[in-house]
């Protein structure tokens, strides 16, 4: 009975792009149309014969439509075993009749939740009766082809078509277990809709869900299987972005991107910005007159590692950019947009992946970072804390200057997407020295002094970029050395959150020291 061909197909779409083409080949196969209010209307129009789910049900919509298909009729057609007889008598003795195959999208939630509308018009987009009849045909998987959008229905198509009107076992199944994936995810969406408007930061069950993108050819490593999905947030960046050219992207890829463009992203679109990313940290952030002068300073920071790295911009790739980005190896660049003259030089270079979106992501936009541990997730919101300078409270006796202040705040910026522990040093609007991810302060103080150290002796300088710099710490200094390290690769103001039981030990060192500091009150780990 799994094997018997399609006699009879339930169909009730909001998406109707491709619909009729697609009603008219089931209805080539002799397969009996069954519809319901807007869906059966655009089906008639085009002169398809259809029954209305009211013929099955007797009852007609009613409730402004909410009310249609939830009724033995349609329900007990989805779901009566085929093979098993007290459920064929049962569908005798009441007179249902069986749906083989069922061709529901559901009511666009998640759009109309990204378009902004009003709390009563998303609630109005919430689907009742398709996810029912979904969850309903997939349960019956066996004897019941279930398709959630207008692909699933062509690859049933190409089957009936040349197998006599039949679906097989196999796709059924894999159709049955996308339908409890698209339904989990559509209930997850309401889900977090609905937390997002009661301000519950920890409800008491949570759900999260995606559309894949992409199946990857593998993860971090070969050894990893990966894919990539979407969520439907409307954010500029990676998941959003046009790719214009180039490879598919990788899953280290796309998590580096993501980084860069988060960063470019927390600089704003004041100046022009470049950010160049490896691993998921920066090696060179810089501001400029120009995006040419911005890269080229980003780049100085520390060359070596940029190769083969990520290139986010904050303004629209030109030529001359372009010429310079493509003097040494690089896997992605990222921007709101890009010339002619650019979208030709980087034609040339078939690997490299350009992705274009339209502006900047928001970094003081709410959202939900979701990690996972061994038996459960971690779930906050997305730092989206930021500083301004009314906010700096200064600590020191020496204040200080004007320019040390612009320093600090984009050396702050910088170091809150830098891998914790962090130190950033930073002079005349540029990274000056990096030091990510390390399990001591100190140490990240002395990485940062050194990559200053091999940027002046690869560009000839005569002393690093660290002399005269700001520091930036992403949390609080524990004990005065790693000020102090600070201070002897040339800082003259610092940046930190405070907070520190020693912080009067700290600020005793920075007086010592002659430096200038100011306190955030905010800290910005990164793990």
């Amino acid at each position: 009975m799994t094997d018997a061909p399609v006699r009879r197909a339930l169909i009730s779409v909001s998406d109707k792009s491709g619909l009729i083409e697609r009603a008219q080949r089931l209805a080539a196969l002799g397969v009996e149309l069954v519809s319901t209010g807007g869906t059966s209307r655009t089906l008639k129009e085009a002169g398809l014969e259809v029954a209305d789910v009211a013929d099955l049900t007797g009852y007609p919509e009613m409730m402004d439509g909410r009310v249609k298909t939830l009724h033995p009729a349609v329900h007990g057609g989805l779901l009566y075993l085929r093979d098993d007889a007290s459920h064929v008598a049962d569908a005798e003795a009441h007179g249902i009749q069986p749906i083989d195959l069922v061709y529901i999208n559901l009511y666009p939630f998640e759009a109309t939740v990204a378009s902004g509308a009003d709390f009563d018009t998303c609630i109005e987009n919430i689907d009742i009766g398709g996810p029912a009849m979904l969850r309903a045909a997939a349960k019956n998987g066996a004897f019941v082809a279930v398709c959630t959008d207008g692909g699933d229905l062509d690859a049933a198509l190409e089957e009936m078509e040349a197998n006599a009107g039949m679906v097989s076992l196999a796709l059924k199944r894999k159709l049955a277990m996308k339908t409890y994936s698209r339904t989990a995810a559509y209930d997850a969406a309401i889900s977090g809709w609905y937390a997002r408007q009661l301000e519950d930061t920890a409800p008491d069950w949570f759900a999260a869900g995606g559309k894949l993108a992409e199946a990857l050819r593998y993860g971090e490593n070969p050894h990893q299987a990966a894919a990539f999905y979407t969520t439907g947030e409307a954010r500029p960046g990676v998941a959003t972005a046009q790719q214009v050219q180039g490879k598919a992207l990788s899953y280290n890829n796309i998590n580096d991107t993501d980084a860069a463009y988060e960063l470019i992203g927390e600089l704003g679109g004041e100046k022009p910005a470049v950010a160049i990313i490896k691993h998921a940290n920066p090696c060179g952030v810089a501001l400029g007159t120009n995006l040419l002068e911005a890269y080229r300073a980003a780049l100085a920071c520390d060359s070596t590692s940029a190769f083969g790295g990520i290139v986010a911009l904050n303004g629209a790739l030109t030529g001359p950019l372009a010429e310079e980005i493509t003097k040494i190896f690089t896997e992605v660049v990222i921007a709101p947009g890009a010339d002619e003259a650019a979208l030709e030089i980087f034609a040339k270079k078939k690997n490299l992946r350009l992705l274009l979106t339209e502006g900047l992501p928001d970094p003081a936009a709410p959202g939900t970072f979701v990690k996972t541990v061994a038996g459960g997730l971690l779930v906050q919101s997305r730092d989206n804390g930021r500083i301004m300078r009314s906010d700096l409270k200064i600590v020191t006796e020496k204040a200080p200057t004007e320019v040390e202040l612009n320093d600090m705040l984009f050396a702050w910026r910088v170091a809150k997407h830098v891998k914790s522990n962090t130190i950033v040093y930073a002079k005349n609007g540029a990274t000056a020295g990096i030091g990510a991810g390390q399990m001591s302060r100190i140490d990240s103080a002395r990485i940062a002094a050194r990559k200053a150290e091999d940027a002046a002796e690869v560009a000839g300088w005569a002393e690093p970029m660290t002399k005269g710099c700001v520091a930036a710490s992403d949390a609080f200094f524990p004990f005065p050395d790693g000020l102090l390290q600070a201070a002897a690769a040339g800082a003259t103001a610092v940046i930190q959150p405070g907070g520190s039981i020693r912080d009067d030990e700290v600020i005793a060192a920075a007086n010592e020291a002659g430096l200038a500091m100011v306190f955030t009150g905010m800290r910005h780990f990164r793990h």
